[in-house]
């Protein structure tokens, strides 16, 4: 675990020199009676703090941002009325100056030395929180060593971006409380920062050292005043077939052969999702899983941008499911990806990739057949621009939870199906071996898609085995002319 930093030297450490203005008001501790007053002295003269957290407002690489910072020297960093009352008044300056907000924690929860008055405060703490994240302005949690009890359980838990420092414990109970009731230990390994990382509970472990360009580069794709550059030069890219917003098709596209289609993306060589962000996308900060516990390989989900459009990306990882089928958590996953996008009023790029969702009874009784259908209709009220960028393989129910974007791009090769092509095969013919005259039939080639009104524009691809980053190139320019087109229509339009 890395030096734990008190609050004032963290906040000079992230924020730019000399940037910061602190919010704090003297604390009134004359309700207190002498021996708490005399405990919260004391804790002030070791801290070095009036309180358990410090707040203000600051700059990080120039862009202006509020920041509540814990100080876990100060009585265990514990969270009283008035410290509730400090943090919530950040909270809502934060939302009234419309400024992004970064919380650093460190604390063992509720002072216990208050009781329940203190306790209830964390429900008012989130009701702010809630209200910032509800007017699309950023909510950034980076939980320091220790974390614990009812700061995890509230505002430590609503980040739209949550990492931690390496080897920190977070967790819900306090480990000392534990064994005090059970007589043994709290498993090892469990509350740490790396394990959260894995399960899908937190975005990524940061060390104070990396915590101030981690948030630079989170603040200029997410910041209000940093993110609004739809107007910027668009790069170039290949002529491509459409059909357009009103259905004109500028040019006759050439036939797609199904089955061959079929075989190219099948290539171990075929670029996917992640070659499309090395060399598509400007910026890229994943996220990782839910954030409630649950994580797939199968599906990444990012902040990214596209030739200057800032937007969230789900996308499904093709290469990852070759060992691993597409589950209900990485559909779990991209659903958080939707609400993101929504929430801040970012765009969403979802990338169809996938030789079909996980068939298995931990599947069924995960409710992937639910998650598929959440996605859908997730994605069908989304009011911000969206563009479904069909890469490659688009196989059965898992394509189709990500289908249902405004704009649907579909590379040369790229294909929808219900089933496997063998698995439509054995269907209809009892064999597997009609698999390429089954593709002709039900007319899931780029073309076929284009001339049904399922997709709307067609990439052409060189050969993408010694062009992938053209390749990637090409897909990443159309998400973002598509999505340039579509931020200039209302909100109501992109619904309909």
């Amino acid at each position: 675990m890395s030096a734990h930093l008190r609050s004032r030297e963290l906040i000079d450490l992230v924020l730019d020199d000399g940037s910061f203005d602190s919010w704090d008001e003297p604390v009134d501790v004359a309700e207190f009676d002498d021996d708490y007053r005399a405990a919260l002295s004391r804790a002030a003269e070791r801290s070095g703090t009036d309180e358990a957290v410090l707040t203000g407002r600051g700059t990080i690489d120039g862009l202006p941002v509020a920041v509540i910072v814990g100080e876990f020297g100060f009585l265990g960093g514990s969270i009283g009325v008035r410290t509730a009352e400090r943090i919530t008044a950040a909270v809502r300056q934060a939302t009234a100056q419309r400024l992004p907000l970064i919380a650093a924690t460190s604390s063992g929860g509720t002072r216990m030395q208050e009781g329940t008055p203190a306790f209830v405060e964390m429900v008012t703490i989130t009701r702010a929180i809630v209200a910032h994240k509800a007017a699309g302005l950023p909510y950034l949690v980076h939980l320091r060593h220790p974390t614990t009890g009812g700061v995890f359980a509230s505002w430590g838990s609503l980040g739209h971006v949550t990492v931690a420092e390496p080897g920190a414990l977070v967790g819900f109970l306090g480990p000392k409380v534990y064994e005090a009731l059970n007589g043994e230990a709290f498993p090892h390994g469990v509350q740490v920062a790396e394990n959260l990382v894995d399960k899908g509970i937190i975005d990524a472990v940061v060390p104070a050292s990396e915590l101030a360009s981690v948030a630079a580069r989170v603040m200029r794709l997410l910041h209000p005043s940093a993110r609004d550059r739809s107007e910027g030069p668009t790069a170039a890219v290949p002529e491509a077939t459409s059909t357009g917003a009103a259905g004109v098709t500028d040019s006759e596209p050439a036939a797609v052969d199904a089955w061959a289609a079929v075989e190219i993306t099948r290539s171990r060589r075929r670029p996917g999702v992640r070659e499309l962000l090395r060399h598509g996308a400007d910026d890229v900060v994943p996220l990782s899983g839910t954030g409630e516990g649950q994580a797939d390989a199968g599906l990444l989900l990012a902040l990214t941008s596209f030739d200057g459009v800032t937007c969230v990306l789900v996308g499904q990882d093709r290469r990852s499911q070759r060992t691993h089928s597409m589950g209900p958590a990485a559909l779990r996953a991209a659903r958080r990806g939707i609400h993101l996008a929504q929430e801040l009023g970012l765009p969403l790029v979802s990338v169809i990739d996938t030789p079909g969702a996980d068939l298995s009874v931990q599947a069924e009784e995960g409710a992937l057949a639910g998650e598929i259908a959440r996605s859908i209709a997730e994605m069908t009220q989304l009011t911000v621009p969206s563009v479904a960028l069909l890469i490659g393989q688009g196989c059965g129910g898992g394509a189709l939870a990500l289908l249902p974007a405004r704009t649907v791009v579909v590379a040369e090769n790229g294909w929808l199906s219900p089933l496997p092509p063998e698995g439509a095969s054995v269907i209809v013919h009892g064999t597997p071996d009609r698999a390429p005259e089954m593709t002709r039939r039900q007319r899931i080639s780029a073309t076929d898609l284009l001339a049904a009104g399922i997709a709307h524009r067609i990439v052409p691809e060189t050969s993408t085995d010694t062009d992938p980053k053209g390749f990637a190139v090409a897909m990443a320019a159309a998400a973002a002319e598509e999505l340039r087109r579509q931020m200039g229509e209302d909100a109501e339009t992109r619904l309909r």
